[in-house]
């Protein structure tokens, strides 16, 4: 089964900026979004994507990653 990160990788074009946007999908809950956004990390670990922005809420413990945008290199 893919998740909805491969799904949006898989989607993406290498080179392109991608913003993981919460609006209208699953990701709007923040621990989701969270566990979505250390999925991408995961994937810049194994050189699939480059992170580019990353927005941490500081209120909450742990703190929870609210944006995040990466580019797919390959």
């Amino acid at each position: 089964m893919t998740s909805l990160v491969q799904s949006i990788y898989q989607d993406s074009r290498p080179g392109t900026l991608v913003d993981l946007d919460p609006s209208g999908t699953s990701l709007e809950n923040p621990y989701v979004y969270d566990s979505a956004a250390r999925e991408l990390k995961s994937m810049a670990d194994r050189g699939l994507v480059k992170i580019v922005r990353e927005q941490v809420r500081g209120d909450a413990r742990p703190p929870l990653i609210d944006r995040i945008a990466f580019t797919r290199l390959r």
